[in-house]
């Protein structure tokens, strides 16, 4: 009988030192798939454990729970040297050490790349900014709806028309895309350290990030390209890339690639096979020249029919179509649930039963079993035992308060002294 491989990251182990969103991200991805993460808190806990307004009511902390789970819970105070001797302890048996401090709190708490790295020459360091590591506002502090959504143009582009106010940001919408950027730095360093033998530094910011998602009106704009505004969906440029509304309310995006090869199974697919023979309609140039006649056409053809009625007649033709869901549908989408995009979480104190997966997937390797995310220090004195403090050394730190463990203490045998 084959045993089942080890999780792909089993053996790595990574200090999350980072706050709210696109760190932690990384590093989640490192836990599902086997990285020992041990999330590093000030005894005050993390801010991003408090919710912040625009979050909806919960007994229980859902941004917490989907962006912090499966990591080890551990509280010092840096900015005490006794907290200094323990951080430098862990350093030198980490291999990932990630943070999104700003650059002057960094020196303060001595977190810089160039206070790490001489502890331990395999150490790779993973930073993540708002605005990059260099330039004049390096260490402006900035969150994603400023540096990525707003500052890069995406917020400007996306009104649904031309008057319309800008489009805000939902909570934590360009800090997940980042948080997988950041997690491919970290592997290409890993690779790298695999074959040189040392570690290095890695970063991506907010503002890169944006920058990557708005890559082709960009590269548009540098060519001397103008974009122009986003026309309301009567006037789309493509009446065939374009947003429909059912005769029970259902909202709908369907997207026909631009060379027309399923214009005539789209026209049949509707009901109404003598549009493909339209003069209108006919040819491409044709329907880019009409789309507005277009759009109002298929307006009253789909306002004729329900959603469920349009799903089963455009699943038969093949065309790329989906529902624009709400939130509430989510729980219940089997093919997020099959495809693992909703995974499992076996614990009673989670509140549900199922939570986001990471969107990555390797042949042939399990993902780790998501477990709840740590109560602030929940492992401090396990952590620190298996690092080698001895077991007066702990018991002095939990005196001072200079680390913090939640809950009774875990029994377990004192480590020797170091």
């Amino acid at each position: 009988m084959t045993e089942p491989a080890r999780p792909l990251l089993d053996g790595i182990r990574v200090i999350d030192a980072a706050s709210f969103i696109a760190g932690p991200v990384a590093t989640t991805v490192m836990a599902d798939h086997g990285a020992e993460v041990i999330k590093l808190e000030p005894p005050g806990g993390d801010a991003y454990r408090v919710r912040g307004a625009g979050y909806p009511a919960s007994p229980h902390n859902f941004p917490w729970i989907v962006d912090n789970r499966s990591k080890r819970g551990v509280a010092v105070d840096l900015r005490h040297p006794d907290g200094q001797r323990v951080l430098h302890r862990l350093v030198e048996q980490t291999d990932v050490f990630v943070t999104n401090a700003p650059l002057d709190t960094r020196g303060r708490l001595g977190v810089r790349y160039e206070d790490l790295a001489p502890l331990n020459p395999r150490l790779v360091y993973a930073s993540v900014s708002a605005y990059g590591e260099t330039g004049e506002e390096a260490s402006r502090p900035g969150f994603d709806s400023i540096a990525l959504w707003a500052r890069t143009g995406l917020m400007d582009l996306v009104r649904p028309f031309p008057d319309a106010p800008p489009s805000r940001s939902l909570p934590g919408m360009g800090d997940h895309p980042t948080g997988m950027s950041l997690f491919g730095a970290i592997m290409a360093a890993l690779y790298q350290r695999e074959r040189t033998g040392r570690g290095t530094m890695v970063s991506t910011s907010l503002l890169a990030n944006g920058l990557w998602w708005n890559a082709i009106q960009v590269q548009g704009i540098l060519y001397g390209a103008r974009t122009r505004p986003r026309p309301p969906r009567e006037d789309a440029v493509d009446a065939l890339a374009n947003l429909y509304r059912c005769r029970d309310g259902r909202w709908f995006m369907m997207t026909l690639t631009a060379d027309g090869r399923r214009w005539k199974e789209f026209a049949e697919a509707v009901g109404h096979a003598a549009l493909a023979d339209d003069p209108r309609f006919a040819t491409p140039a044709a329907r880019r020249a009409n789309a507005r006649a277009l759009v109002a056409t298929l307006d009253a053809v789909f306002a004729a029919r329900d959603w469920p009625e349009w799903r089963r007649r455009m699943e038969r033709s093949g065309i790329a179509f989906g529902v624009v869901a709400t939130l509430d549908e989510i729980p219940h989408d089997a093919q997020m649930v099959a495809s693992g995009a909703l995974v499992p979480i076996d614990d009673p104190r989670a509140g549900a039963s199922l939570t986001v997966g990471s969107p990555l997937a390797i042949h042939g390797q399990d993902k780790v079993p998501p477990r709840l995310a740590p109560a602030l220090g929940e492992h401090t004195v396990e952590v620190l035992r298996a690092a080698g403090l001895a077991e007066a050394e702990i018991e002095r730190l939990l005196r001072a308060g200079i680390v913090v463990q939640a809950g009774p203490r875990p029994a377990g045998e004192p480590d020797a002294a170091p």
